[in-house]
């Protein structure tokens, strides 16, 4: 049993694809990867705990560790509860309600995120078309690249259990990898955690080695 691989399921950022995962590097003698996509919400009104209790159907390994991304973090943690996991592994998330920001806590109590432009992101194709400057290119190119989810009822549903996350307290076995530069999930609020220097919310994809050699050891 000692030479049996170490099953490892990684779940995307919100509205994206196991793409973003493609630059981690891992020993193919010692880790077996899995790769989750997202399910739709069964209504705008499906728990986050029913939604986690589905993903987590798809784990068929004894004792895996879950990598999370972002809100594959917050996904990860609530999938643990209904798992029996080795480790779970945050990357670029939050480990509780208390570690959201303010200005995303204001959003949540004035609704604003309601307002999303959520067709924006389902019709990329034609957004781009609008977009000027090379900063803006990119930014299109990359999500073009990378999101994979277009439903306009998962974005609402997922920008909506982020902000009314209810963790209260981290759960134990939790490793978190953050930058230092997160600006989604700024650092100051961040407890607990390994920082990565001048890394930002999207260091998954520039900081991959990195953050492979961290999950390698941790394991």
């Amino acid at each position: 049993m000692s030479n049996a691989k170490i099953h490892i399921y990684f779940i995307p950022g919100l509205a994206a694809g196991p793409k973003i995962f493609e630059y981690l590097q891992f020993s193919e003698t010692k880790f077996e990867l899995h790769f989750l996509e997202w399910l739709l919400p069964l209504s705008e009104k499906e728990t986050i705990e029913n939604y986690a209790k589905r993903m987590a159907a798809f784990v068929i390994e004894e004792n895996p560790v879950l990598v999370g991304v972002s809100f594959g973090g917050i996904m990860a943690q609530e999938m643990s509860k209904h798992l029996k996991t080795k480790k779970v592994i945050i990357i670029s998330s939050v480990k509780s309600k208390n570690e959201l920001p303010n200005r995303l806590k204001a959003v949540q109590k004035t609704k604003a995120y309601k307002l999303f432009p959520t067709k924006a992101i389902t019709n990329l194709e034609d957004f781009s078309v609008y977009a000027f400057g090379n900063y803006a290119k990119k930014r299109v190119a990359l999500y073009k690249e990378y999101l994979s989810v277009r439903d306009a009822g998962y974005l609402t549903w997922a920008i909506h259990n982020v902000l009314y996350w209810k963790q209260n307290k981290p759960l134990e076995n939790i490793l978190h990898i953050h930058g230092v530069d997160d600006g989604i999930f700024p650092i100051k609020h961040i407890k607990n955690c390994i920082r990565i220097d001048k890394g930002t919310h999207i260091m998954i994809l520039n900081k991959a080695k990195k953050i492979s050699d961290l999950i390698t050891n941790a394991l």
